[in-house]
């Protein structure tokens, strides 16, 4: 597996690079924005790692520059801001994970080996999955509700209410969630999965009332009676 790892601290590169040659991954590294960039056009990478705080261009605007190319590869933010707006932020600029510094390398590899392996099963999803409002295509990653596009998601959004979709009122944790959705078993940032269903609840028509909190326990998907 190819990682592009954008990153300015060199104390940093220099203990992912040992690291991922431990671990068997081919590791690239860049030292700005702008460098990160011009790799990335010019390799072919299975997983980006972009520092949020980077000189020539922030790794916000990096990912997003990035996700504009309509490129899907797998985007871990690496960064030592640790509020909700901040992770809303970063996944609505289209990053699929969220590493807050300081971290262990372990746990970095554990996210990265996570998020590869969903981006390999993708394809386990139905590629035309149907309910009573929604249709939606993987291999497209369109999703229609009542016949009307909804076209401002997030990868990692767009997933989660896939994942829903084929598990219709069934009461799912957010450990669980994490692990199906995210691929990687639950290391107490239970905040990703909220920020994630406060936006489908905001960018889907009615959303408010097709994602329900079951207090306790995690969320449900439920479509409305006709």
């Amino acid at each position: 597996m190819r990682v592009l790892v954008v990153e300015d601290n060199p104390s940093v590169s220099s203990m992912l690079e040992l690291f991922f040659s431990k671990e068997g991954l081919e590791g690239d590294f860049a030292g700005d924005g702008l460098e990160g960039y011009r790799k990335f056009k010019e390799g072919d990478y299975d997983l980006l790692v972009l520092d949020w705080m980077l000189p020539g261009m922030d790794g916000i605007s990096l990912c997003r520059k990035i996700r504009e190319t309509g490129s899907e590869v797998p985007i871990i933010m690496l960064t030592a801001k640790d509020s909700e707006s901040d992770q809303v932020i970063g996944f609505e600029m289209g990053a699929d994970d969220y590493v807050t510094k300081p971290f262990s390398p372990l746990t970095l590899m554990a996210r990265i080996k996570a998020v590869a392996r969903r981006s390999r099963k993708a394809g386990d999803f139905d590629a035309g999955i149907r309910t009573a409002h929604f249709v939606a295509h993987k291999e497209t990653r369109e999703v229609l509700k009542d016949g009307e596009p909804i076209d401002n998601l997030t990868p990692k959004e767009f997933d989660l209410l896939l994942f829903f979709l084929q598990h219709p009122k069934q009461v799912f944790s957010r450990e669980q969630l994490l692990e199906q959705v995210w691929g990687y078993q639950f290391y107490g940032d239970e905040r990703t999965v909220d920020v994630h269903i406060k936006r489908l609840r905001k960018k889907i028509p009615e959303g408010d009332r097709l994602f329900h909190t079951v207090w306790g326990v995690g969320y449900k998907f439920e479509e409305l009676a006709d």
